[in-house]
């Protein structure tokens, strides 16, 4: 099987490799990919924003599948181009990205779907926004409606950041706060059927104990040994199959990666998020657990053929810890070297933020790598990405030193 695999990132990284140990893998391409994703994959400098170079580019290559790894190409409606071109896509249409590109839209497709979620309100006008924020109250919870590169939510207890970061955005949503510990939860579909993936929990803040702004992620784990152990069969029948099954009645279906961000309240679970693409750095604990397939996994999805599968995983934990760069996530500096990354056995090193030149591996992006140790439990999984980020060198470069630590104390406790 060749196939395409669309971005940049860690995720993307992370999918490579898995993609990559599929058998029935001969060809892997990469557009544009890193100097990580280049040892495993062909890459090809395409933007992901330009919708036929990367179509032509599956052309040019004859590729069998084209796997969509951000967001931006699958709201500018990439996968609907690559699809009447006749290439199984693993990643929704324009219409069905909107799940993503419009939290109003999600907001809406919940409500006729029965999917719990928070109470919200969508503004345009100051007024509209001031009369919201002092309906909810604080935690002040509010979502740029559109994409925003994870930059897109405030929370906050202070009004004055609320109200800028709300004008800020042409349109905003303004919700109740969610009181109860977060999971992220990834259902694959093919339109129709839809499977669970293990649950991660992500790490939002900045810096340790949940302080400082919020960023794209900073850390993520999985499995969670507190959670319910009902938690993927609830979530797939209060969540992913209601969904599924909405977008298709709308005549919409949705084919790839539903994301699901869950707060675990005292009143049930309730959605926090959706995002149509695999979660990052979440992707970098779940892909290395994962015992299933990849590529014939996205192949089945992409080609409607799921009914009846079902997902296997390792028993081992994975934690992953992101290397940022200085001035992440304000302003992060870029083009420092990185050095010195060690090769630690059961420890992946994800290229996130990385370009290079003929003499070295230079920081290009505010996440700049992420490294996923792999253990028998958490507190093993820990301590093998812990000595593994340690070691690594950029100048200005930090990392939170508290992901999965509450789990892998309470884990051993029990």
């Amino acid at each position: 099987m060749r196939i395409l695999l669309v971005g940049s990132g860690g995720r993307e990284h992370a999918l490579a490799l898995g993609l990559k140990t599929d058998p029935v893998v001969t060809e892997l391409h990469c557009a544009p990919g890193n100097p990580g994703i280049a040892e495993v994959a062909t890459i090809h400098p395409v933007s992901i924003t330009d919708n036929d170079a990367i179509v032509k580019l599956a052309q040019e290559l004859d590729v069998d599948l084209v796997v969509i790894g951000p967001e931006v190409p699958l709201v500018n409606g990439v996968a609907d181009l690559l699809r009447v071109a006749g290439f199984a896509t693993f990643g929704p249409s324009k219409a069905a990205a909107q799940l993503e590109g419009s939290k109003t839209f999600a907001k809406e497709v919940m409500h006729d779907a029965g999917v719990p979620t928070a109470k919200s309100v969508t503004c345009s006008t100051r007024a509209e926004i001031e009369r919201a924020l002092d309906g909810f109250g604080t935690p002040y919870v509010v979502k740029d409606d559109g994409l925003a590169a994870g930059k897109g939510v405030v929370v906050t207890d202070d009004r004055q950041e609320a109200l800028d970061h709300a004008l800020a955005c042409r349109r905003v949503v303004i919700e109740e706060f969610l009181e109860g510990p977060e999971i992220s939860l990834f259902g694959i579909s093919d339109g129709k059927t839809v499977l669970a993936m293990e649950p991660a929990q992500d790490f939002k803040r900045a810096f340790n104990g949940d302080q400082g702004p919020n960023t794209g992620g900073m850390g993520a784990y999985s499995p969670l040994p507190w959670a319910p152990n009902d938690i993927i069969e609830r979530t797939h029948r209060e969540v992913l199959a209601p969904m599924i099954a909405e977008m298709a009645a709308r005549g919409t279906p949705f084919v790839g990666l539903l994301y699901v961000g869950l707060s675990l309240t005292d009143h049930g679970l309730r959605v926090i998020e959706f995002n149509v693409r695999f979660g990052d750095p979440e992707t970098q604990v779940l892909i290395p657990r994962l015992v299933t397939p990849l590529a014939t996994l996205l192949y089945k999805a992409a080609t409607r053929d799921l009914a009846g599968q079902n997902l296997q995983w390792r028993n081992d934990s994975a934690v992953t810890v992101v290397l940022a760069a200085d001035g992440y996530p304000a302003a992060p500096k870029t083009g420092g070297v990185i050095s010195s990354i060690p090769a630690i056995a059961d420890t992946y090193v994800f290229h996130a933020g990385t370009s290079s030149t003929d003499a070295s591996l230079l920081s290009s992006g505010g996440r700049v790598l992420t490294v996923t140790g792999i253990g028998s439990d958490l507190t093993e999984a820990r301590d093998r990405a812990y000595r593994a980020i340690s070691q690594i060198q950029l100048e200005g470069s930090f990392y939170r030193t508290d992901i999965a630590l509450n789990a892998s104390v309470a884990e051993k406790g029990n």
